[in-house]
């Protein structure tokens, strides 16, 4: 069985109004046209819903059950209506979003504070994982926005995304407080070519981006360490096994014991992206998300921010 809703908004307002005249005058309707809602609600019902008599019309027990369950469901529709304006204007919903470690640390943060600040009846989950993981969690609509990275070498194009250029992650060289290049603001590759370098492990990128600079200054880089994350990398350095070369976002905790150098445009930089699903509108908190994360982004201060000792 089949039932108009409109038609039962109809029967609703005849058992409020205690006549056809009155629910159509509530309406806007004529009386006519409220006497033919009500028997096409009756044909769908598949028995009479208003006794007729010469006083007027009384519901019969069907019309009673249905002019409840359309009370009922009126008042759902006014919350779900409510409900709708409060995600509209950022006062309730939901928004899902994906990250990796250093965006994690850095720019995240700030972004997610503010719209908290801004939106605080609006549930944020935030899931971290590598890129591969990342682009899953958008593909199978785990998150609704993630936060992405790539290289020159291997940028990602892929049609099913809409993506957004956040920044250039500049790359730089960490060495230990003590060592004989601490005291520099910046250096070149060449210079670091009897260095014992530290990489993260597992095959992550800065390995092929180390293998690639020093191919292209001309020397083969020996590997003292491969570490987990970039914290390890720093411990590492700072007691003097090797240097690094790290994102300028991976130095959002940067220690005491270890220096920060430039290298210039020698290295190359990584874009660090914004992605959602192409072809699906955006919701309002998707939307005030992605204009979060673009000014900050912009600020200078974020990547001046992350070298501050």
């Amino acid at each position: 069985m089949t039932l108009d809703v409109h038609r039962l908004r109809v029967l609703a307002a005849v058992a409020q109004h205690g006549s056809m005249s009155g629910a159509a005058e509530a309406l806007g309707y004529t009386v006519s046209a409220v006497s033919q809602q009500v028997r096409k609600l009756e044909a769908e019902v598949g028995q009479p819903v208003l006794e007729r008599h010469s006083r007027g019309v009384t519901l019969t027990d069907a019309g009673r059950a249905v002019a409840e369950h359309a009370e009922l469901i009126d008042r759902q529709l006014h919350s779900l209506r409510a409900r709708l304006d409060d995600i509209a204007g950022l006062r309730a919903g939901s928004l899902r979003l994906g990250t990796f470690p250093t965006a994690g640390s850095s720019l995240l943060p700030l972004a997610v504070t503010r719209f908290r600040q801004e939106h605080p009846g609006v549930h944020l989950s935030v899931s971290s994982s590598r890129l591969r993981g990342l682009l899953n969690m958008l593909e199978s609509r785990a998150v609704e926005l993630a936060l992405l990275w790539d290289y020159s070498w291997s940028r990602i194009a892929n049609p099913g995304l809409k993506i957004t250029h956040l920044l250039d992650d500049p790359t730089a060289l960490i060495v230990s407080a003590t060592h004989p290049l601490a005291d520099r603001r910046a250096v070149r590759i060449p210079e670091l070519a009897e260095e014992p370098w530290i990489i993260r492990a597992d095959g992550h990128p800065v390995g092929e981006l180390l293998l690639r600079s020093a191919h292209t200054a001309g020397f083969r880089p020996t590997i003292a360490f491969e570490a987990n994350d970039y914290q390890e990398a720093q411990a590492m350095v700072a007691v003097g096994l090797g240097v690094a070369m790290v994102p300028r976002l991976a130095l959002a905790g940067l220690r005491d014991d270890v220096r920060v150098l430039s290298l210039g445009a020698q290295v190359p930089s990584r874009r660090v992206l914004l992605a959602r699903l192409a072809g699906r509108r955006p919701t309002e908190a998707e939307s005030r998300m992605g204009q979060l994360l673009v000014e900050i982004a912009g600020s200078p201060s974020l990547l001046r921010g992350s070298t501050s000792s």
